[in-house]
């Protein structure tokens, strides 16, 4: 089994990881315009997100509004919504899992269960690693696709935004501890079957004697 030390940073880089999912899932900074041609208008940005687009005026105002209808969104962002929140919960379950089949922690008092119990957790945050890595990269590809594309107007092209690069670093911190989990939680073979062995013999032995 993993030592606590091992268990204490993976907690913590899923800790890290989840905030930064939450972050792409919250932030309206998928797409933002992207100033290039002839014409640039800088006097109004454009931020698109999950949930909402927004428009920020150079004096610092900002208005969003919220999409209208699921039905109408591209298919693309449906996704992304459902595999976003899909990866925050399997990172919240994976970490309560975490804490109670870890070495510093008394949840689980069997200690030949709490291997088993870091490895589901461990599966558990590289799905969710996965999840936030797959509508990032989805939405970085259209956002280069129309960027490149000729008959895509100036004034419509948009930019990768900040939560494409958060998503991708909390995705790479998910996959990173739930490898470490699955790495550090393989129990010692052979180990609690030769204690209960010595135990057992320990016991009677002295039982003979005494009769």
């Amino acid at each position: 089994m993993g030592s606590a030390g091992v268990q204490m940073v993976c907690v913590a880089l899923g800790v890290l990881g989840l905030i930064g999912v939450i972050v792409c899932c919250a932030v309206p900074r998928w797409k933002v315009s992207s100033f290039t041609g002839a014409n640039i208008v800088t006097a109004n940005s454009v931020q698109e997100g999950l949930w909402m687009n927004c428009v920020v005026q150079s004096t610092g105002q900002q208005q969003c509004k919220n999409y209208d209808s699921l039905l109408v969104l591209a298919s693309d962002l449906q996704a992304a919504r459902a595999m976003t929140i899909i990866s925050i919960l399997f990172s919240c379950l994976s970490l309560l899992v975490v804490f109670c089949g870890a070495d510093f922690t008394t949840c689980v008092q069997n200690e030949d269960a709490k291997p088993k119990i870091s490895l589901v957790a461990g599966i558990g945050l590289l799905l969710a690693g996965l999840l936030a890595i797959i509508p990032v990269s989805w939405s970085a590809h259209i956002v280069v696709r129309d960027f490149n594309n000729m008959l895509v107007p100036a004034s419509q092209k948009r930019e990768l935004g900040a939560c494409i690069f958060v998503g991708w670093g909390a995705g790479v911190l998910l996959i990173l501890a739930g490898g470490l989990l699955c790495c550090f939680s393989r129990p010692k073979s052979g180990s609690s079957g030769g204690t209960a062995k010595y135990y057992s013999n320990s016991a009677s032995a002295p039982s003979k004697n005494y009769v």
